[in-house]
């Protein structure tokens, strides 16, 4: 006797065929936007990474034209006419600040030291020796100004920096054989001076130490 399937049997296994159509529908629709996600997740991280390279490359790009370009004003000695001999006796120097001549055996520290007080120039003039960037300000330059300098200094390994009331610029930038006078801290010329002259190619000691000489009492 053949077997009779009712009308609700049908219905039933109709439905459940449709709720797996439905589920089936689902999974592929899920899998599709899983890996469309993907796909938008991976070519943001390679954007971005393409884009950080290319930024760290301009940056490099950049600061190898400000150390290969001049720096507008500034004034250069030749460094075969300043002397380097180590002297305990004092010297005097033909510029203020100096950018070089005989000095003491002692440098002063500049491993982004900034000294609230004027310092030996005898000491100094060993630190650009070894590379550094002195910054030196006289009374008319603004304290903001002042604490800029300041801050650029101390995050910035062979620089020093302290005040010359003597000195006939508001804000002067010194290194072996290189000097540059500014009137205010965001004067462009100072990052500059700084990219071209930090254990620039005008240093007739470049590595030695800028640590373990002379601090501020």
């Amino acid at each position: 006797m053949a077997s009779r399937t009712s009308p609700d049997n049908n219905s039933r296994q109709a439905r459940i065929a449709e709720m797996r159509r439905a589920e089936q529908s689902r999974d592929r629709r899920n899998k599709a936007l899983a890996i469309t996600a993907s796909v938008a997740v991976v070519a943001a991280l390679v954007g971005f990474g393409a884009w950080v390279m290319i930024d760290k490359k301009e940056k490099k790009d950049a600061a190898a034209a400000a150390a290969k370009a001049p720096v507008n004003g500034e004034q250069t000695w030749d460094a075969k006419t300043l002397g380097r001999n180590h002297v305990e006796t004092p010297v005097k120097y033909p510029m203020n600040p100096p950018v070089g001549g005989d000095h003491s055996p002692r440098w002063m520290n500049c491993n982004g030291d900034v000294y609230k007080n004027a310092i030996p120039e005898v000491n100094a003039v060993h630190s650009l020796e070894h590379g550094a960037v002195w910054v030196t300000y006289n009374e008319k330059a603004a304290k903001g100004d002042v604490d800029a300098l300041a801050g650029k200094v101390a995050k910035t390994p062979y620089t020093l920096m302290s005040p010359d009331k003597e000195q006939a610029g508001t804000i002067m930038l010194s290194a072996w054989g290189k000097q540059l006078t500014v009137d205010k801290a965001d004067d462009p010329r100072v990052a500059q001076f700084f990219t071209k002259y930090v254990q620039g190619p005008q240093t007739p000691e470049p590595g030695a130490a800028c640590t373990n000489g002379l601090a501020e009492k």
